[in-house]
């Protein structure tokens, strides 16, 4: 046996922890170093009295190709901790996380999002639901004994067999939505289904045509695609546009690789930014209270929808505490929403008019059902429906190879604790482009509101040596040209 420190191993794998899961490249996510990290969470939550010897442990995986060996590797250690496996087999991340609450059981997915299919990673769900920033560093303190004679250096000595896939929380899944929506929900509609090589893909079309629309399938593929709901790429943004010409299309759908990040067109194949896809979600499921991360547009103040708003740091982990706050302050029609579109509810809201058990994590379907259900409900098309929110528009993008100590040390001129410095310091860098400053908010890097509106957010990636840029403006076309000047800006600041 080897007693090994958690902490270590993360540091000397390159598998850490970001703001969703731990993830790292596919060859540094050995079966050693996933089998270890499973250990520990289960360790973990053994000493948090959150589980007992014998209890059962659901798990899941994407499509990567990576994936059924780490979720052997998952399986095993789940086998050698003393508790008993579920393998739900490969469904979206909200799915094994929606079995786990209704069983009161720990789950596993594993999953490297969004992400290209050299990376990886594995999210871990306490029986109550995602595991919180405290529980990550609850993790990353434990050490484990390492039985090292199941191995032969860092793969297994004798490969694990995964056992047959339970269908259990798939159904599960599919009658969260199907209880709430009548077969003939959405007859009429026309709606593509962007398959690409998302885990979400057949439950997808399988619960709209459930509901009466006329489903098109499109873009399948057997090789994995990194959709990404938050940045999308300019192929899929022309794939949507043709598609949408090709079949006549009310709207087009899809989700990012493991199925919480949700993708959604207009009746023209535009896409809808994921932070406005939230905002018609909230409004349409009666969520009276929301919490979202600072970078997300700001028409969700404007649209004076809502009795309340809590701003947090950007990541899953932080928009949960936020709801759980207000839940404990007796709020009542909590959710939340992210600005890659992946939508949290935190108690019973309503969905054509049945109440919704809460799945405090982020989801897809929630949100792309509630968006073409409220276009039907009100007769309108979904880019009409989007035209009743106030007119503002973002953008993001991020620059890669920006060192994070350079990002530091960037941010830091503009977080002196003295407001009046802070905004000398930025209209310094920004006010030959932007003008005066109104306000900045320092909640996750610095988040800076200018005098006529315009909003300029600079962020550090959690995982990569990236910085990240989001803008608002009350055009789209002002929104992306201020992006490429902080961009621009960036470059400079990258080379000085």
């Amino acid at each position: 046996m080897n007693n090994l420190s958690i902490a270590t191993l993360m540091e000397q794998s390159g598998v850490k922890f970001g703001t969703s899961g731990a993830r790292g490249l596919v060859e540094a996510m050995t079966d050693r170093v996933c089998f270890a990290y499973t250990h520990a969470f289960l360790d973990y939550l053994h000493a948090a009295g959150l589980i007992e010897k014998g209890d059962a442990v659901a798990f899941a995986g994407d499509l990567r190709p990576s994936t059924p060996r780490i979720m052997a590797a998952v399986c095993k250690a789940i086998i050698e901790c003393g508790y008993t496996p579920i393998n739900c087999g490969f469904i979206p991340s909200p799915a094994v996380a929606l079995f786990g609450l209704k069983q009161g059981i720990a789950t596993i997915m594993v999953t490297g999002s969004h992400i290209p299919d050299d990376r990886n990673g594995i999210k871990f769900n306490r029986p109550d639901g995602e595991i919180l920033k405290q529980d990550e560093a609850g993790i990353r303190q434990q050490r484990i004994e390492l039985d090292e004679t199941l191995f032969d250096g860092e793969a297994f000595s004798e490969s694990p067999q995964l056992p047959a896939a339970d269908g259990g929380a798939r159904a599960l899944y599919i009658r969260r939505y199907l209880d709430c929506i009548g077969s003939d929900a959405l007859s009429g509609v026309s709606i593509g289904v962007y398959e690409h090589s998302g885990v979400a893909r057949s439950i997808l079309a399988e619960i709209l045509e459930a509901v009466g629309a006329k489903v098109v399938r499109l873009g399948f593929s057997d090789t994995f695609v990194p959709v990404d709901t938050e940045a999308i790429r300019p192929e899929d943004v022309t794939l949507a546009s043709e598609w949408s010409q090709a079949h006549n299309l009310d709207s087009i759908v899809s989700t990012d690789g493991d199925g919480d990040r949700p993708l959604i067109s207009d009746e023209r194949g535009q896409w809808l930014r994921g932070d406005v896809a939230g905002i018609l979600c909230a409004d349409y499921l009666n969520a009276r209270w929301i919490v979202t991360p600072v970078s997300c547009n700001s028409a969700l103040e404007l649209s004076d929808k809502f009795a309340g708003v809590i701003r947090t740091r950007i990541g899953s982990p932080f928009v949960i505490e936020g709801m759980q706050s207000l839940l404990q302050q007796g709020r009542t029609a909590v959710a939340g929403y992210e600005a890659n579109g992946g939508f949290l509810t935190a108690d019973r809201l309503l969905l054509n008019g049945s109440e919704l058990d809460p799945l405090p994590t982020r989801d897809a379907v929630i949100v792309i059902l509630a968006i073409l259900m409220h276009a039907r409900g009100q007769g309108l098309s979904i880019s009409e429906l989007v035209r009743q929110l106030p007119p503002r528009f973002t953008y993001s993008d991020r620059l890669k190879a920006f060192p994070t100590q350079l990002s530091q040390r960037m941010l830091a001129r503009f977080q002196t604790g003295d407001p009046t410095e802070d905004g000398r310091a930025v209209e310094h860098e920004f006010n030959k482009v932007f003008g005066r400053v109104a306000n900045i908010d320092h909640t996750d890097g610095v988040r800076i509101t200018f005098a006529e509106g315009d909003i300029v957010h600079l962020r550090p990636s959690g995982n990569a040596p990236e910085m990240r840029c989001y803008t608002e403006s009350v055009s789209e076309a002002r929104a992306q040209e201020m992006n490429r000047v902080c961009i621009n800006l960036l470059e400079g600041w990258r080379t000085k």
